[in-house]
Formats: structure tokens, C-alpha cells, sequence
């Protein structure tokens, strides 16, 4: 069993209103809290291996490692603000529960569902966990919602609450976490001024600016002028993944990174084909008639420190950001691949899937920099396609809603095989044979689809598997394991992307779903699969010794 290192160990005063925003949440009697077995929660966290967040900050000046202890406390303030969106008072639910182990695990999933596993409650007493996490009132139907009339109620940065006569009010999130959010923001001010790069430094103070106004934009600007700098950091409110009722709320996460030079120099230079692989989608020109910025960049990194949604359950290994569909058209977007925690699922998850999974003579095509090179091309294409729909229904984002994520991610995963398979036609990325790209992504389906079907990116690898299929992408041999067909995936791969981005131009709801229903579940052969690898003990993602003293500060 592993310990979570929580650096800080504060217990946070809570401001009236954050009390007023903690939703309605209903105390549960301790007799239901504990009635799981400690075995049996013993069995839910060994799904997760630990792993040892650390780096070499031994280059960093003593400025530096000053403000890397000032942004650990940082995270840790947006870290107690997740628990609130996700769940509600983290020490009641903690406090509550006598099991180490379910403890532990209610820890890694910041509340009592199981998030690999269709949220299902590991917690007796909870029951389903509401659709759309604690941003909304738990009562609140969706009609209400509708009838509404707030202009803020859709804001990524509001939550949606009850005014004492029980009608609903949209509460900023600087407003709900104002003890926290002025904290984060202060330290981030002190942060700048100890930062040796001037971009780094300026964007420290717009981010602490944009944490107390809910005004991220020239914040997120001020991140893609970020080049040089050797420490990194994302904090605030960035995804959405956990609100499953209308995909509006953004959720706060944060994490802490220490730039590998070496291999972000090896990356730098596939931005510069951004543009041209835009206008080379295989779509019609209406669904890429939109141009990414060319101020991108990839870089590589080694994560030091997960805070906030980043760290529920099933971690992140690269990002691309910032989400800001005005930001990405007029400037791009960085992307950030997490090489440390890429390295420790590779080695610890996915090549003992394969061996269990893939063909004994497809094993060989299984490599780290296949991986390595399918997540960052995944990141890639996050900034591709099209942003607004071409209906005139506003983004994308607003008109696919709660589908979104999953469309979203579907569309990344397969887009960015395709620009790795563009690449190498055109003879510019040459780091991998092309075989190691497609069987390592076949094994990739595997690894995340673990996830659960619950999640984007669960059902983003079940559309992809259940599409494969029907399309002799692959072949299951009679020992168990599966063969790809290099060929046939090419052409199924080219196939779905461009379902995927017309879907997503269109703004087509009914098609979102009636591909998400029919294609994002799991068939009961690949599920006896997946038992197997339970069975042999694999973990199912990766959990972290991380902290300030993981560097030695």
C-alpha cells in the first residue's frame, strides 16, 4: 500500500459563501460509510501502482527552487477547491470512513464512486454519483436549468446554486472558493517575482489576476509566450470532463513540471507542419476551413506534482492547451508531454497488456517511443480540425455538450495516428517504423478502455475498438490475442476521423449520441479480455509519491 504525500497539511477556514456553494450534499450515518470490507478495498487500490514523482532540479537556481515551493502550495489550495466541485466536504467524507483502504481510495478518487469502474459507489449509503458532479444542485432538473434565465449559467467558471428562496443563482468561482482563490493567487504573485524568465514570470502574475477575476484569456496568451522558462506550471479551472450533465463547467486542476531540454528540442521542430497537415485532413474543406495558430509548441517534461481533477483516478500523460478556442486560432496552443508518467504507464501497464493481448509476433512492435510519439500526436490534433461548428450553433463545445469530451477525445486518439501516418508518408518523422505506431495503438485501446465506458476516454477507445472490428482492422487469433492489419486499420482509421470531424462541424447532437450508444460499449469477448488482465494483477493506472520532498525542497 503507498501513501499519498500531502505537503501541506492545512486545514483551510472556509468563507460563508464557499459554505453556501458546497452543495447538497446529504450527511451519511457511519454504519453505511463503513459496511465495505477492507480486503475488498484493499483489491480497489492495488489497481493503481505507485510511482515516484521526482527530477533532477539540481540545474535550477536557488530562486527557482524558491518558487517551486511557493506553486507546491499553490496546487494544493486548487486541490482542496476540486474536491468541492467533484464531491463536497472532503474531511466529512474522510473523517467518516474507518477503512485505510477505502480511505485511500476515496482519496485517489476524490469522493466515494469509483471512476475507473462506472462510478459506481464503493461507499455504501452514496448511491449514483449526480451527473454533473457537485456544480450544480444535486435536485436541480434539467428543465429547470433551461428555464433559467442567467447569462452566466453556461460560464466554464460558475456554479449553479440555490438562493435562499430556492430559486437557482450562478455563483463565480472566485467568488464559491474565495479563501483559496485569494491564497493560490498570492503565492503565485510571489511566484513571479523569483521566476529567472520574464514570460514565465509575466504569466505568474496574469494567472494569479485571472484566479481572483474568472478572466483567463490574456493569462492563456501570456502562457504561449512561455519558451524558455525551465519550470512549468497549468493551475485553474481547465477541463470538463467532470461535469457529465451539460459539459459546461471547467474543473480546477493544477500541474508542476521541470522542462527535459533534450527531448523538447526533438519535438520542436513538428509544429511548424501544424498549418499544412490542417489543410491536408481528409474532409470536405468546410470542416477544416479554420487555420490553427502557428505559435505552438511541443516540449517534453517531467511532471512533479498532480493537483485537482489531473489527479482523479486515471492520470493524465501529456496535455494540450490552453482550451480556448479563440486562444488556439489566434496563437495555438502548447503541448506538454509528461514524460516521467508516460514512462511509468509503458512499463508498468502497457507492455504487460501486450504480452497478454498482442500476437507473440507483433510483440516486437510494442516501444516506448511509439508511445511517446501516438500521445504527443494525440495533443497535436487536440488543436486541429474545427472549433466553431459550421451551422452557426456557436463552438463546438456548447453544441455537443455533455458529448462533447468523448467526441472530442475520440477525435484526438484517431486524428493524431493519422498525422503520424502523414508524417512518415511525407518523410519527416522517421523516430519509429510505422508498425510500432499502429500495434502500439492497438494496445493503447486496451490500456485506456480500462478506464471505463463511463468516461471520455473510455468511450472514445470503445467507438475506436467497435469501429476496428467491423472494419478487419484487426483479427483475434485463437490463443486470445489480437493482429492488426495495418492496411485495413489505415483505412479505417482515415474513415472514423472523418465521421468525427463532420460530427463535430455539424454540431450533430443526434449523431454524438447515436455514435456514443451504438459504438461506445463494451462487447462481452473484449470484457472477458479485460478480466484477464485484472486476473494477472495489472494495475489499471498509476497513483503518486509526490511532493516538495520528493525534490529534496
Amino acid at each position: 500500500m503507498f501513501k499519498k504525500i500531502i505537503f501541506s497539511g492545512l486545514i483551510l477556514t472556509v468563507a460563508a459563501v464557499m459554505i453556501s456553494c458546497q452543495g447538497n450534499r446529504t450527511k451519511i450515518e457511519s454504519s453505511a460509510v463503513n459496511s465495505v470490507t477492507n480486503d475488498t478495498m484493499k483489491e480497489l487500490v492495488d489497481k493503481y501502482v505507485s510511482v515516484k514523482l521526482t527530477s533532477d532540479i539540481s540545474h535550477l537556481t536557488d530562486n527557482e527552487k524558491e518558487m517551486l515551493r511557493l506553486l507546491f502550495k499553490a496546487a494544493d489550495l486548487i486541490d482542496d477547491i476540486f474536491w468541492m466541485q467533484n464531491f463536497g466536504d472532503k474531511e466529512q467524507l474522510l473523517s467518516s470512513i474507518e477503512s485505510n483502504y477505502a480511505r485511500e481510495f476515496a482519496e485517489i478518487n476524490y469522493g466515494p464512486w469509483d471512476e475507473l469502474d462506472g462510478l459506481k459507489s464503493f461507499i455504501g449509503g452514496y448511491g449514483e454519483k449526480p451527473a454533473g458532479a457537485n456544480f450544480y444542485p444535486v435536485d436541480m432538473t434539467k428543465e429547470e436549468f433551461e428555464a433559467f434565465e442567467d447569462p452566466n449559467k453556461t460560464s466554464q467558471y460558475t456554479l449553479i446554486r440555490r438562493a435562499e428562496n430556492g430559486a437557482l443563482q450562478s455563483v463565480w468561482y472566485h467568488e464559491a472558493y474565495n479563501d483559496q482563490i485569494n491564497q493560490a493567487a498570492d503565492l503565485l504573485k510571489k511566484a513571479s517575482e523569483l521566476a529567472g524568465d520574464p514570460e514565465f514570470a509575466n504569466y505568474l502574475a496574469l494567472r494569479a489576476e485571472a484566479l481572483l477575476t474568472d478572466q483567463y484569456q490574456a493569462s492563456d496568451m501570456a502562457w504561449l509566450d512561455v519558451k524558455n522558462n525551465n519550470v512549468d506550471l497549468v493551475i485553474g479551472p481547465i477541463e470538463n470532463y467532470a461535469d457529465n450533465l451539460y459539459g459546461y463547467k471547467a474543473a480546477h486542476e493544477s500541474y508542476i513540471l521541470i522542462k527535459d531540454r533534450e527531448w523538447s528540442e526533438k519535438l520542436s521542430r513538428y509544429a511548424a507542419f501544424l498549418p499544412q497537415l490542417q489543410k491536408e485532413l481528409p474532409v470536405d474543406p468546410v470542416y477544416k476551413q479554420e487555420t490553427p495558430g502557428s505559435d505552438a509548441d511541443l516540449n517534453a517534461y517531467d511532471v512533479v506534482y498532480y493537483a485537482g481533477d489531473c489527479n482523479k483516478a486515471g492520470k493524465t500523460i501529456a496535455i494540450n492547451l490552453p482550451n480556448d478556442e479563440e486562444v488556439q486560432l489566434a496563437k495555438g496552443t502548447r503541448k506538454l508531454q509528461l514524460k516521467n508518467a508516460m514512462k511509468a504507464k509503458f512499463d508498468h501497464i502497457l507492455v504487460p497488456i501486450a504480452e497478454k493481448l498482442i500476437s507473440a509476433d507483433q510483440q516486437k512492435y510494442i516501444t516506448f517511443d511509439a508511445f511517446f510519439s501516438n500521445t504527443m500526436f494525440h495533443e497535436v490534433a487536440h488543436g486541429m480540425g474545427i472549433k466553431n461548428t459550421i451551422t452557426g450553433e456557436g463552438t463546438v463545445r456548447h453544441a455537443l455538450q455533455a458529448q462533447y469530451s468523448a467526441i472530442e477525445e475520440g477525435k484526438a486518439d484517431i486524428l493524431g495516428l493519422y498525422l503520424v501516418t502523414r508524417l512518415h508518408e511525407m518523410g519527416e518523422f522517421t523516430d519509429t517504423d510505422l508498425m510500432d505506431n499502429y500495434v502500439t495503438f492497438m494496445a493503447g485501446i486496451f490500456r485506456s478502455v480500462r478506464f471505463g465506458a463511463a468516461s471520455a476516454h473510455g468511450k472514445a477507445n470503445m467507438v475506436r475498438f467497435n469501429f476496428f472490428s467491423e472494419r478487419n482492422a484487426f483479427t483475434k487469433n485463437e490463443d486470445g490475442t489480437y493482429s492488426i492489419d495495418i492496411e485495413n486499420m489505415k483505412t479505417a482509421s482515415k474513415e472514423l476521423t472523418q465521421l468525427i470531424l463532420k460530427i463535430q462541424g455539424d454540431g450533430d447532437m443526434e449523431a454524438a449520441i447515436k455514435l456514443l450508444e451504438e459504438k461506445g460499449v463494451i462487447p462481452a469477448e473484449l470484457q472477458t479480455d479485460l478480466d484477464k488482465l485484472n486476473e494477472a494483477g495489472i494495475p489499471v493506472d498509476i497513483e503518486f509519491d509526490q511532493g516538495p520532498q520528493m525534490l529534496g525542497l
